[in-house]
């Protein structure tokens, strides 16, 4: 199997001055509340560092925009809470594959997290079965748990369990980390609810909702479209039914909204990645709404 890792990195170096890359490195700070910095060395200024970050009296003595750049007295832990369930091997809303998507989103995060020196750990699962990888801080340790997301989503065959994940965290992680939690857009249940608000208060958490595709398209298609968990293939004869593709775009949206309303009152930074193309960018605007918000 080709390197994930490699295929992250393509995806996150997709401008040619690597703007993409520099940009999500100046927003990951976002991400360090409560770390202890003491002052290290300046350089240059690069496209998505932070403007509070810029040494105004160096900055007027050199001619050029200097950065202050810090050393870390104490590291953080990134947890990546990962639904591998069934419904994670379905197409994206890009009619990419939703697998790949989640590979994407906690290796593009779990690369920034070695840039700046943290470990990085995974809790995966199913309904069967949920699973936590050892902390790890380096490329080969990424690649394994990528690996390990790739392969646990292929082979399910139960269905996703969100809350049982949320469950395992709350209950047998006691030091305070920075979990990730990454999963599609079922609709959130009283319990995700009550299981956040124990998380919001042990941990910081980021909840990245990888958008599901359109099961009824609004024009024909010969493809057959089904249900990854029920196996129900949706008829030829509805694709391209404008009733039914507002019927369901307006309960999609109720449940997003829905979502993003729990969230934005228990404070949880949160996203809705799209697909390969949009998922860097959307993160990147995640990252710097949470920096600009001061959550």
């Amino acid at each position: 199997m080709p390197s994930l890792i490699t295929q992250v990195k393509s995806k996150l170096f997709i401008h040619s001055a690597r703007k993409s890359m520099h940009a999500l490195d100046g927003a990951y700070a976002s991400l360090l509340h409560g770390r202890s910095l003491d002052f290290e060395d300046l350089r240059k200024y690069e496209y998505g560092d932070q403007v509070r970050d810029i040494d105004w009296r160096a900055t007027a003595r050199q001619g050029t925009p200097l950065v202050k750049r810090s050393r870390a007295m104490r590291m953080h832990t990134v947890m990546f809470v990962v639904d591998t369930g069934r419904s994670m091997s379905a197409l994206a809303h890009d009619e990419s594959s939703k697998k790949d998507l989640a590979i994407l989103a906690t290796g593009a995060l779990g690369m920034l997290s070695l840039r700046h020196g943290d470990d990085f750990t995974v809790v995966y699962g199913d309904a069967a079965r949920v699973r936590r990888l050892a902390p790890g801080r380096s490329e080969g340790a990424l690649e394994h748990a990528l690996r390990t997301i790739d392969t646990a989503i292929a082979r399910s065959d139960a269905p996703s369990a969100r809350d049982e994940l949320l469950s395992f965290v709350s209950r047998t992680i006691a030091r305070r980390m920075i979990v990730v939690v990454v999963t599609d857009e079922a609709p959130i249940t009283e319990q995700t609810e009550r299981m956040l608000r124990r998380l919001r208060v042990q941990h910081d958490v980021l909840w990245l909702t990888l958008r599901d595709a359109d099961p009824v398209l609004d024009h024909a298609s010969g493809r057959i479209r089904s249900d990854v968990d029920s196996r129900w293939e949706v008829p030829a004869f509805v694709q391209g039914d404008l009733d039914i593709v507002h019927e369901l775009t307006a309960q999609s949206r109720a449940d997003a909204a829905h979502l993003a309303d729990v969230l934005t009152r228990m404070e949880i930074s949160h996203s809705t990645l799209d697909g390969q193309q949009a998922a860097v960018p959307q993160l990147l605007k995640l990252l710097n709404r949470r920096a600009n918000a001061g959550l």
